[in-house]
């Protein structure tokens, strides 16, 4: 038997995606590029730090080589307890971590750029 409609009276269907409730349940913004600046008191402040000096990633990497470089000078080492000196281990195996992902990036940016060039 054939089937008729009016128009707006025929199926419905609606997509439920739970994570577009959540987020819109939540109040948050969820996209590509999300940056929340939080609670600050001076919120054009740390945009224009963000926009003339650096990223975040980039700010917290500066004072990350600086810590690296204190840490290597410092004769206070031996003076440590075993837990300090772990946590310097740690510190030290993370800079390493992104170091190797940093020059695998650099490497791999480096073949694209000779591989679009051909």
């Amino acid at each position: 038997m054939p089937s008729f409609h009016l128009p707006l009276s025929g199926d419905v269907t609606q997509a439920i995606n739970p994570w577009t409730a959540m987020f819109r349940a939540m109040g948050s913004q969820f996209g590509l590029i999300n940056i929340n600046l939080g609670r600050s008191s001076a919120p054009e402040v740390e945009q224009d730090i963000l926009t003339e000096v650096g990223s975040y990633g980039r700010q917290i990497g500066r004072i990350s080589d600086v810590l690296e470089v204190l840490i290597d000078q410092v004769e206070f080492k031996k003076n440590l307890s075993e837990k300090d000196r772990e946590t310097l281990e740690v510190f030290k195996a993370m800079q390493l971590e992104i170091a190797e992902i940093k020059a695998w990036h650099r490497t791999a940016g480096s073949k694209a750029d000779k591989t679009s060039a051909k």
